[in-house]
């Protein structure tokens, strides 16, 4: 008896931009993501395709710290370094995410909001460090930075589909990794990956390049922009007296 082989089914994608631009009055920008599923025989039968898009922000390691009041004053009582945590996390999927990725895949590939953060480990005395985790993603989803898009990408025909993702105005610049999907039954059938670039552009550039190129100048023209905005404040508060 022979076995037909498996369809095969890839991804074809585009981008509505690749690159953003981040000027003196850039508030955020929308991307959208869409492409198509190209196939060599006929769509299989059976459970239908899903798809996940992630947009991934550059990485940093942090030290989150957890507050206690003693004694009347706020203090640092335990930290926790995490290694890897990106500075902007989307994830969209084309249906409740539990029902179109398992958990062994969402391990392997690493795409749910809380498998993009990596904390190696934590100082013996803290047991709960998945908690410090967990306030780093309240803290992120509260400023949308990151996020969480159930039902956001749409699938015509199991072969069409299109995603939207906001970008928050509080991005940084670097390369936006951006990763497509497909799955059935929760496993990961086809996956594609592409990069949108993210820069500071006009004013911005000019500042950013100016505070790591020449830090001293960046320094005595802040001082000299924040006494002029002194004098100037004080100078208007004595008019309004009059």
């Amino acid at each position: 008896m022979i076995t037909p082989a498996l369809a095969q089914e890839d991804i074809v994608l585009g981008l509505n931009q690749s690159q953003v631009s981040i000027s003196t009055n850039f508030n955020g920008s929308e991307i959208i993501i869409f492409g198509a599923v190209k196939r060599e025989t006929p769509i299989p039968k059976g459970p239908e395709l899903e798809v996940v898009v992630t947009v991934s922000g550059p990485s940093e390691p942090l030290v989150m710290r957890r507050k206690e009041k003693k004694f009347g004053i706020w203090l640092n009582v335990d930290a926790v370094e995490i290694d890897h945590a990106p500075s902007f996390y989307a994830v969209a999927t084309s249906a409740p995410l539990r029902d179109v990725l398992s958990r062994i895949e969402d391990l392997r590939y690493r795409i749910s909001v809380p498998r993009a953060i990596r904390s190696v480990g934590a100082p013996m005395n803290i047991t709960n460090s998945a908690a410090f985790t967990e306030a780093l993603i309240r803290i992120r989803r509260k400023s949308n930075q990151y996020q969480l898009i159930e039902d956001g990408v749409t699938v015509d025909q199991q072969t069409l589909f299109r995603a939207n993702v906001q970008l928050p105005a509080a991005l940084i610049e670097g390369d936006y990794n951006t990763r497509i999907f497909l799955t059935r039954e929760g496993k990961v059938i086809a996956q594609y990956e592409t990069v949108i670039d993210v820069r500071k552009v006009g004013l911005e550039r000019w500042l950013y390049n100016l505070s790591r190129e020449q830090s001293l100048v960046y320094g005595l023209m802040s001082l000299a922009i924040a006494i002029a905005a002194g004098w100037a404040a004080s100078a208007a508060f004595a008019l309004l007296r009059r």
